[in-house]
């Protein structure tokens, strides 16, 4: 079993930036496949960033790249996403995943542990 837990989410005006932390714990992260999904009030759970176990391959998805990035410190057991110039559609609860294995994995069927997510309110 894998537990995982967010902080770092607050309120922010549009332009600034906030570091979001997902801390692990009950096993060690070093051979899971990880990523950061976020969910606006009315929409789908979406995948904004993902890393694989090694750190060598990260994936940002279209809407935050350039201005999000995923990394990992496997021996602080610990995944992070700097999110920068953020915008007010950036506004959403944002969950930590993981699971065993290794490559980019973009689909929240296949992930098997999830925190009980931060939010992150972007004002205007």
């Amino acid at each position: 079993q894998v537990q995982l837990a967010e902080s770092g989410g607050g309120l922010v005006q549009a332009g600034g930036s906030l570091r979001l932390s997902c801390a692990a714990s009950g096993r060690p992260i070093s051979t899971y496949a990880m990523a950061w999904f976020r969910q606006a009030p009315g929409e789908e759970r979406e995948c904004v960033a993902a890393i694989d176990w090694d750190d060598r391959n990260t994936y940002s998805a279209a809407p935050v790249k350039g201005r999000f990035t995923i990394s990992r410190d496997n021996a602080r057991n610990t995944l992070y996403l700097q999110m920068n110039n953020l915008k007010p559609d950036d506004t959403a609860v944002y969950y930590c995943a993981a699971v065993r294995g290794i490559g980019i994995i973009l689909s929240s069927s296949r992930y098997e542990y999830w925190g009980q997510g931060t939010q992150v309110t972007v004002s205007s």
